[in-house]
């Protein structure tokens, strides 16, 4: 096999490869190209909001001559934030690089299960971001219905929203066939003696994303393709009976339900959350152990609580409709389910904060950034609380505290772990490591400024100001008090902004070095450290399947001459 690879054009070895190591290196650029796209998007939107009807400095040429974001052009660039960094930058980063590149390494298999689906995945994710960011283009541009879609107005919305429905439904399908590659995978190709609980946490936390994708995604998908044809179909099932659009009832409205889009969205959308961060709670799990050289405290218990986790998401998402007319009991019900959903939650961070005691800590970049973690997802956790109850979500519904409860969650949460994952994984896609100083810098700014940026929209939500205003609250009087901090936000965004230069800066200088040779700089236990090469081998990456005897974590072991004992190493 490896014979036929060295025949390969430039062409097939790395851009229509069907490596898993290479379309997870696919993944991981393209997902991180987006996230400064996305990033970017928010940056010219916090401008907006800290100085409201300003002309927009150095890029404002782009909206006009007037150089001003008016709101229809601020509501597209809201769209385009949202699923540009989930859809187009997170979930793939996540769940595309780290699980493909990855999980074959840990569990002994040559590649996935279906390296030309595989492959298929990829490019499908491609062709739907690329179709996603073509309504920049098209006449009344990008999507302006926010990131959720919700009809009636995403029905009768510009022609943006026909390719923003278009892009989503090629990007669902991507997902779809990349959780049935890594499904089969992990049953049908771990190595011999590498059973269920010898799994690294982070194979078990990319497994059962797979089952959220598979399960939660298909009604996106089908409510996609029925908001399509209401768009050019001439159906209603998202239009209501009687619809008026600019004095003119709709001749083709009658019957549907807006109501219906809802569920099926945040039947997705809340299981998206915990696509986000499973992987983020892999990530960190692999980190930790290695940085405090000693096992994960309650390993079943991590597995246990993900589970539970993962299924739980589809029983919560109705407590986002709590504001449409839903009734009491049902009301209770998902009151109950979405603090019972608190409960793995707190067990898998009080396992994570557990693993620490005692432990010899290294304090380098991935441990940074894996300690930065635990704090910040459980303040984004424990402020989704009063969210979940329907007295205190009628006064905190749609305001900025429901923006910093989720970007808790998923920014200062989820992109430090896969910061996290980047520094630790370098050196096994590279063969080099990354510059600790120019590192650490990269953390303490972006920790810094994070904060910055999202803790005020706390005070802001409490004080009942809006999400979605263009002025940023200037027209509210209850603002008045609290209109201020958007100034400090933004700075705080530009400032965040900054401090990635440190990281990019650290990613290219590295690229241009020579690789140290080390094979696990790490000292790390499990396979893809201590079996394969940095980077691993070609098409195939062992050059003997490995045989695993022990469990992913055996760091410190009495007796042992050294502090970690690899899995394939006889007891």
């Amino acid at each position: 096999m490896s014979d036929n690879h060295t025949k390969d054009t430039f062409f097939t070895k790395y851009i229509w490869s069907i490596d898993h190591k290479v379309i997870g290196i696919q993944y991981g650029i393209t997902a991180l190209l987006w996230l400064l796209v996305g990033f970017g998007l928010m940056m010219v939107m916090r401008y907006q909001l800290a100085y409201p009807d300003t002309q927009i400095p150095f890029i404002g040429w782009i909206f006009g001559e007037d150089k001003l974001l008016l709101p229809e052009k601020y509501n597209s660039l809201g769209a385009m934030h949202g699923t540009i960094m989930i859809f187009l930058g997170v979930v793939p980063l996540a769940f595309g690089a780290f699980g493909n590149y990855l999980v074959p390494l840990q569990i002994g298999a040559i590649d996935m299960a279906f390296p030309r689906l595989n492959a298929a995945s990829y490019w499908t994710y491609f062709l739907g971001s690329i179709i996603m960011v073509v309504g920049f283009f098209v006449p009344g541009g990008a999507a302006n219905s926010g990131w959720t879609s919700y009809p009636p107005l995403a029905d009768v919305a510009t022609a943006g929203q026909t390719v923003w429905l278009l892009g989503m439904v090629m990007l669902i399908t991507s997902s779809l066939l990349g959780s049935v590659n890594i499904m089969v995978t992990v049953i049908q190709l771990r190595a011999e003696g590498m059973t269920w609980f010898r799994l690294p946490i982070f194979v078990w936390t990319q497994f059962i994303t797979a089952f959220l994708l598979l399960l939660a995604f298909p009604p996106l998908e089908a409510a996609g393709i029925l908001q399509l044809m209401d768009r050019l179909a001439g159906t209603s099932f998202f239009l209501p009976t009687g619809l008026v659009v600019s004095g003119e009832v709709l001749t083709n409205a009658g019957g549907g339900s807006p109501l219906l889009w809802q569920h099926l969205f945040w039947f997705l959308a809340h299981p998206e959350v915990y696509v986000l961060i499973l992987p983020a709670f892999g990530i960190i799990s692999e980190i930790i152990a290695n940085n405090t050289r000693k096992p994960l405290s309650g390993y079943k218990s991590l597995v246990y609580a993900m589970t539970f986790l993962g299924f739980m998401s589809f029983v919560v998402w109705a407590h986002h409709m709590y504001l449409t007319g839903m009734g009491t009991t049902m009301g209770a019900f998902f009151q109950t389910t979405t603090m019972i959903i608190s409960i793995p939650s707190v067990v898998i961070l009080t396992a994570l904060l557990l693993s620490l005691w005692g432990g010899s800590i290294r304090f380098n970049t991935p441990m940074l950034f894996a300690l930065a973690f635990l704090p910040m997802f459980g303040i984004g956790g424990l402020t989704g609380l009063p969210l979940g109850l329907a007295a205190a979500d009628i006064h905190l519904h749609d305001t900025y505290y429901v923006i910093g409860h989720f970007h808790y969650v998923v920014a200062p949460g989820t992109l430090f772990a896969l910061f996290a994952g980047v520094y630790f994984w370098f050196p096994k896609v590279t063969g080099k490591s990354l510059n600790e100083s120019l590192g650490k810098l990269h953390f303490y700014f972006s920790f810094i400024f994070m904060n910055g940026v999202f803790m005020p929209m706390f005070i802001q939500g409490l004080a009942g100001v809006s999400r979605r205003l263009a002025d940023g609250g200037q027209a509210y009087a209850h603002a008045a008090d609290v209109i201020y901090l958007n100034e400090i936000m933004s700075w705080s965004a530009w400032l965040l902004g900054m401090a990635q230069l440190f990281f990019i800066a650290n990613v290219v200088l590295t690229l241009f070095k020579a690789r140290t040779g080390e094979i696990n700089p790490w000292n790390a236990t499990t396979i893809d450290w201590t079996e394969t090469s940095s980077p691993p081998l070609g098409h195939g990456n062992f050059e003997k399947i490995p045989v695993v005897y022990r469990g992913p974590y055996e760091y410190s072991v009495p007796g042992s001459k050294i502090d970690f004992t690899p899995q394939t190493e006889k007891g």
